[in-house]
């Protein structure tokens, strides 16, 4: 385990891995997963399970990720835990791989899954001195170097310098657009399920993919909704034409400042009145078409150990997130929302986190509109926040009696 200070005289084989940040700051261990490099953003995730459905969410695409907790891989990989068809980290890095699996669940090992996903790795590095300083400094671009990477064209070891360049020339994570990336491309169902399994749906949701988790429509499923999950360009005509009783905005990755064809978007099913919930990506693009801004965190809330208050009850939740952008909206008023002096109504602040004050959530109060910015579904736990998939049923059920009596009025 190498941490080095002066970059210009790290020392490293052709058999290690070796991690650059933009900064300079260089970290030397052993290669995990597959080989070769990867260069981008480089976040950390406190959780300490949950790893499998870390590495599938979408909203990591263009991330590379440092798990806090340093024994990763005990329980291997199966079928059931993937929040997507794949792993979408850009690089993974951890301070201590398990060499044995354990777990009646498991159908292999994690680092056999991402050498046959391409997804390049390091690990036996200080991963506490890497988050304490990604921590300190903020998140930045990074790269990770290993098996012929390291190499140059006259197979030679490749400098430092080399590798920071190809870092630098990196795209920063602000100013990108990605939920084209990530989303389906084609829509598909998910019916009802649990006790409503078989049975007409109570609710049809229409679920726009920016990157939604696989938990997501299973959590509305189990509440009686039939799920369209819809591809990140659909039309509004398109979402009119399912008649929904819901629509629904997903998490994913990217800058919401580069999203203005989804805000467009959530505008027009806003104007028509539909009930709205929206979750992570979808929390924020709630806030910019209500008229407010958002920017980048220093360095994101990334695991399931964040705490949050619903400042409507008045609980503090334990909550999973994963998010580098955040709504700048006023805590602790009531406010009218600033898009065209007003247009939507009042709004508050629903949620707040307590680590840093953060805006975790949005309520409408003239609208049938609401949004959080972490994740209620949470498939590896914990499960606090799973009421707010109830109060998008209520929302919907709400406007559905209001509709129904005013065509028999």
């Amino acid at each position: 385990m190498v941490n080095q200070s002066d970059p210009a005289n790290t020392q490293y084989t052709a058999q290690d891995a070796v991690l650059v940040l933009e900064d300079g700051q260089v970290y030397v261990g052993e290669p995990f997963g597959a080989t070769g490099s990867t260069c981008a953003e480089i976040v950390f995730n406190t959780a300490m399970t949950g790893y499998q459905e870390t590495l599938t969410d979408p909203s990591y695409c263009k991330q590379i990720v440092v798990q806090t907790f340093p024994h990763i891989g005990d329980t291997g990989v199966n079928d059931e835990d993937p929040e997507s068809s794949r792993i979408w980290v850009a690089g993974y890095v951890v301070r201590d791989p398990s060499m044995t699996v354990s777990n009646w669940r498991a159908d292999g090992a994690l680092d056999d899954a991402l050498i046959a996903e391409g997804i390049v790795g390091i690990s036996h590095i200080d991963t506490r001195k890497l988050v304490r300083h990604l921590r300190s400094a903020g998140v930045m671009r990074a790269g990770i170097f290993s098996g012929a990477a390291l190499l140059n064209a006259n197979g030679e070891l490749r400098s430092i310098a080399d590798m920071l360049e190809e870092v630098k020339r990196t795209a920063p994570m602000q100013g990108m657009r990605l939920y084209d990336e990530v989303s389906t491309q084609e829509r598909y169902v998910v019916e009802p399920t649990g006790d409503f399994a078989v049975k007409e749906p109570l609710f049809t949701v229409a679920a726009i993919d920016l990157g939604i988790k696989s938990m997501t429509p299973h959590r509305m499923a189990e509440r009686g909704c039939r799920v369209v999950v819809l591809p990140s360009t659909t039309t509004f005509e398109q979402i009119e034409e399912l008649n929904p009783d819901g629509v629904f905005f997903s998490n994913g990755p990217g800058d919401p400042e580069q999203a203005q064809q989804m805000v467009d978007l959530l505008r027009q099913v806003l104007d028509a009145g539909y009930p709205f919930f929206g979750i992570c990506f979808g929390n924020q693009l709630l806030g910019r078409a209500l008229g407010f801004g958002t920017y980048k965190l220093k360095f994101g809330h990334r695991g399931i150990n964040q705490p949050v208050k619903d400042v409507t009850t008045g609980k503090v939740e334990v909550t999973a997130h994963n998010h580098g952008f955040a709504v700048d909206a006023p805590i602790g008023e009531t406010v009218d929302a600033p898009f065209e002096n007003g247009k939507y109504g009042k709004v508050f602040v629903s949620h707040v986190d307590l680590n840093d004050n953060v805006v975790e959530g949005l309520q409408c109060v003239d609208i049938p509109a609401f949004s959080v910015q972490y994740h209620p579904e949470a498939a590896a736990g914990p499960h606090d926040a799973a009421y707010l998939f109830d109060r998008f049923v209520s929302l919907m059920e709400s406007s559905k009696t209001s509709k129904e009596e005013n065509a028999n009025a």
